[in-house]
Order: C-alpha cells, then structure tokens, then sequence
C-alpha cells in the first residue's frame, strides 16, 4: 500500500479540500517532487508552501506515521533534508537526528481509489483491468503501445550492451550471440547462448572458407560429438574436431544441456546448428550486411540459409531420414528478424547516432505480421489486436513488465481503471 500512497502522491489524487499538516498550517502543494526509486527519501527536490512559507527539499511517505521509527529515519541524516512527511495514518511525531520535528500531513483520497487498487491485486482473470480495455479509445491504445514499443527496444538494446561489453565491444561476436539465442526459439535458447559464447569465433573465421570445419567447431563446442561415430560423416566430423581442438586448445562447453522432449525434428539443435554453420559459412560480415539491407525481402534473403549434404537426410547423427531441404520456414525467419536484427538496427543506430536505422528498425516492425501466441491471443480476447509486429511487441512488453509483476500502478490503462468511480 506504501507504493500506492506514493502513486497517490504522485499523480495529485489526494482529497481536492484545503491541505493542512496535522499541527494546523495551511499547505501547498506547488511541485510534488521527483520520485526516488533508490535509497533515500522518497520523493526529491518537492516545492511546497507551509503557513505561506515556501519549502524546497524532499518528502517521506509511510503508511503510518510510525513508520518512520521503525525505519530508523531519525537516526539517518539522508532524511534531515525532508520538508514533509506524509502518512495516511497518524500515530507519531517524525524528528530529525537533533530532535526537531518534521511538519507532517495526514494524507487523504477518495475511496475508490483504494477500492480499485485492491481490485487490481486480487483479480484473477489476465489482465486484470480486462473490463475496462473495450471502453478504452484507439487513440489512448495507439498511444500506450508506441510507448511500449520504445521501451521494448530500450530493453533489448540493454540486453546487446551486456553482451557487447562480454565481447569487448565486438559487435559482430555480440549479433552471433544474440543469433544463436533466438536460433533456440526459446526451448533451446539459454542453451544455445551458453553454447555461442564458447564458439571462438577468432579460430572459426581462419576456417571461414570450409564449411565442414565450421560444422566441427560448432558441433564440437556444443558437446554434440562426445559419442562413438556411427557413420563416415561423423568419423570424419570428430578427427576434424580433435584437430581443431588441439589447434586452438579448444575446451568442449559442458553447460549446453540440450533439449529434445516433445520437439519437432525440425527444432532439434543439430539442425540449428547446421542452419547456423550454414549461415555463418556464405555470409561473411553478416550483420554489416544486415545493416544496409533497407528491404525485408533483403534480410529474409540474407537469413534464408539451408544446411550441408549429409543433413538433408538427417535429424540427428547417424539417423537417416528421407532426403528433405532443413531451411527455415517464413514464420522462424520473422522471428529472428523481431527478435535479432531489429533489435541490432535500433541498437547500433543508437550506437552510432544514426537515425535511419532506427527508424528501419520501426519500419520493419510495421511491416511484419503480428506474432501468433498465447500473449497476443489473450490480447485480443479482451479486445486489443495486435496490427502488426510492433503492437506484439508493445503487448508483450506490457504482458511481460506490468502485467506479470503486477506493475499496474505504472501502467497508462492501470491509472485510467484506479480513476473509475465505482459504478
């Protein structure tokens, strides 16, 4: 309830009657201040007029009074700077560390408000304000989701800087990382990342021109080879990896755990892995590459890859299968391109101050289908479709960081339902 005494504060939805603090001065409230999410008052740099003295400092907000105690703020000279302590119930009077009091405000608003909030924790059905959302207009939706969006790239860019920072800043090894992942369609993903950043991309490359020992360092570090050849492809595949492992001084990951439970052939990792060898042996400065596409029918082209011989016939090693071209389909292609090199687009055109590739990364994202899942389903049941790529990923965003955390206090259709008198 603290935090919603906080967004009560915040947004001005305290009683509309005179404010007084509890010792019976008239108070202001000019500037509610700017809220503080780490340690420290809560709110910074607040104006505010006491008996017609104008305050510029910060403010507390508890909620009871005694609170204040408990925290041991009296005894912490952070909060000797606070002007206004605000509770919504009063049970004690805050001091400074010399024992002076604070002037203090009993912190009314209207019923309702509570009542919604409650309503808002409670509810069981996703998401919980789903009675309101048809009553919302376009406009307001239109709006909200183009600020998630933004956020959603802002996320993901911040996901590419821990890698590129991992990377020593090498762009093109953070892009294969940030491939790979999504190459494991989430099944396989944190699997297929832990595997990408034991791939010594530096030895790969003095063998860029020979697909079969890129196959062997990328089956070989993904712990795929450990077993006894069952064919002459794989005899030649593991003396190919005990070359290069003895040539690089290769240590095989022991963290790739693979998974292969209710998956199709077509998911399992070694055809992944073969589609990425794949990729990575004809497209040589791939996300430089990427980076002057300014079509999607460009980087579909440039992502469309395919496999060597031998997997045209097999799921796993050893195992035939019939002969069957292992190419990605249209929808896996889309999705790497939502969730990899648009990403890349936004965060190297930041990167770089440039403009016309973040707005391509946009472009695209309005160009693309809307993805087909159980988020965007639930979505459009309560009356939110999704028109393109960039609305699934604003509505995923919002499923992901304020519907699942119960963030409905930070979230624009949160503060229209928390404003509803009760009907």
């Amino acid at each position: 309830m603290e935090q919603f005494l906080h967004y009560v504060w915040k947004h001005r939805l305290f009683a509309l009657e005179p404010q007084q603090t509890t010792d019976g001065k008239t108070i202001e409230i000019i500037d509610p201040g700017l809220q503080n999410t780490h340690a420290g008052p809560d709110f910074f740099n607040a104006k505010i007029k006491i008996g017609g003295v104008l305050w510029v400092g910060n403010v507390e907000i508890h909620q009871q009074a005694s609170d204040w105690f408990r925290h041991r703020h009296h005894q912490d000279p952070a909060y000797d700077s606070v002007i206004l302590h605000v509770a919504s119930q009063i049970d004690a009077v805050p001091t400074r560390t010399n024992g002076e009091l604070i002037p203090q405000m009993e912190l009314h608003h209207p019923s309702y408000l509570a009542s919604n909030y409650e309503q808002l924790l409670k509810e069981d059905r996703y998401p919980a304000c789903y009675e309101l959302i048809p009553r919302l207009s376009a406009f307001f939706l239109h709006s909200w989701l183009s600020n998630l969006q933004i956020e959603r790239f802002e996320a993901k860019t911040g996901q590419i800087q821990k890698r590129l920072e991992a990377c020593n800043r090498d762009w093109e090894h953070a892009f294969f990382i940030t491939l790979a992942r999504n190459f494991g369609f989430g099944v396989n993903a944190d699997t297929f990342e832990l595997w990408a950043k034991s791939v010594p991309l530096g030895a790969v490359n003095k063998h860029r021109d020979n697909l079969f020992q890129i196959e062997a360092f990328f089956f070989g570090q993904a712990g795929l080879l450990q077993e006894l050849p069952v064919d002459a492809y794989t005899e030649n595949m593991i003396k190919e990896y005990q070359y290069l492992k003895h040539k690089f001084e290769l240590t095989p990951s022991s963290e790739c755990h693979w998974r292969f439970l209710r998956m199709r052939p077509g998911n399992f990792p070694h055809i992944r892995i073969a589609q990425l060898a794949c990729l990575y042996y004809r497209s040589q400065g791939l996300l430089s590459r990427l980076m002057e596409t300014e079509t999607l029918k460009q980087v579909r082209d440039l992502l469309r890859g395919g496999t060597s011989e031998y997997w045209l016939t097999h799921y796993t090693f050893g195992e035939t299968s019939p002969s069957h071209p292992k190419t990605l389909s249209n929808t896996s292609i889309d999705l790497l391109i939502i969730n990899t090199v648009i990403p890349f687009l936004y965060a190297y055109g930041k990167h770089k101050a440039n403009e016309t590739l973040c707005q391509r990364a946009g472009k695209f994202l309005e160009e693309l289908k809307p993805e087909n899942n159980n988020i965007i389903r639930m979505w459009q049941e309560c009356g939110v479709k999704a028109l393109h790529a960039g609305d699934a990923q604003a509505l995923i965003q919002l499923k992901k960081n304020y519907c699942d955390l119960k963030k409905c206090l930070y979230c624009r259709i949160g503060y229209e339902y928390l404003k509803r008198k009760n009907e």
